[in-house]
């Protein structure tokens, strides 16, 4: 079975481009030569938040596989990715981290100062590894082995890809999304938030849309392309004056209530914010996701 990943470097020099990230590009390498499928990475600052956020949106929103972070696990004031990371895992896997700290003190003793942890988000499973290249190469070559069978136990229903097997997820907090856009680094910037929220409802599509006489929707599968959903995102950041998206999309076997999608877009102007969230939610919806009523 073929996994998606994301590897999430965590720099303060790299994310002001003041040093090339060696070490998240060679993790995906060796992750593609293990058949994995690289779906998002990121450069980000040694912030707590803007690490949770990341970790959140790969695992709630990217619904991604295994996520790796590079960075972060020493003794140095600003290294927090552990911290960060306990912050939003709902279960620890301890043994990952012991493996690898056991594997680095066979190379080195300073392999005993590593504070990486591990946990499980959902279905997603979280882990640290050193910020260097050699280090979190040698870390995740130690752990290559028991990964596979982990994620089959973790995603035993099947993959994150197959919607008819997958459970659906509840809805992140609105609040909480909304305290942390006002925490971002271009919150200065924006003058209004606008949300999103859609739901399954109990009229066909084809009798909203076109007056066509339906039989009543009793469920819907939901399916999002990963890739795409990252790629709309990027697009509704360009648009004018718009300074901060963030979207969520459930997938898997919903009822008629449930919520499908929740999408958060924040800006300059009133005009501007509503524009751009309708601009975006109909990108989402017309190219990144797969819906099929059931009557």
């Amino acid at each position: 079975m073929a996994y998606t990943a994301a590897i999430i470097t965590v720099s303060d020099k790299g994310s002001r481009g003041e040093r090339i990230d060696t070490a998240g590009p060679a993790l995906a390498e060796m992750l593609r030569g293990e058949k994995y499928e690289v779906v998002y990475t990121v450069i980000i600052p040694d912030e707590a938040a803007d690490i949770r956020q990341q970790l959140v949106k790969c695992a709630d929103e990217l619904k991604v596989n295994l996520i790796l972070t590079t960075g972060g696990t020493g003794f140095s004031p600003r290294d927090i990715t552990p911290e960060a990371t306990r912050g939003v895992i709902e279960r620890e896997a301890p043994g990952l981290a012991e493996l690898m700290r056991a594997e680095s003190m066979k190379i080195t003793p300073h392999g005993c100062l590593s504070r990486s942890a591990a946990g499980i988000r959902g279905r997603s499973l979280i882990i640290n590894l050193p910020g260097s290249e050699k280090g979190a190469g040698e870390n995740l070559t130690a752990i290559l082995k028991p990964l596979n069978h982990g994620l089959k136990m973790l995603l035993s229903e099947g993959s994150a890809d197959c919607a008819g097997n997958m459970e659906q997820k509840a809805p992140p907090s609105m609040d909480e999304w909304l305290r942390e856009a006002k925490t971002d680094r271009e919150a200065p910037l924006c003058g209004m938030y606008l949300f999103h929220t859609g739901v399954v409802r109990a009229t066909a599509k084809a009798e909203v849309r076109e007056g066509k006489p339906s039989p009543t929707v009793r469920r819907l599968l939901l399916s999002v392309d990963r890739e795409k959903l990252k790629a709309a995102e990027d697009r509704a950041k360009k648009l004018t004056g718009i300074h901060y998206v963030r979207i969520w999309v459930n997938e898997g076997e919903l009822s008629v209530g449930d919520t499908i999608m929740l999408a958060l877009v924040g800006g300059d102007i009133r005009d501007n914010v509503a524009a751009g969230l309708t601009d975006f939610v109909k990108d989402v919806k017309t190219g990144c996701v797969t819906e099929k009523e059931i009557y």
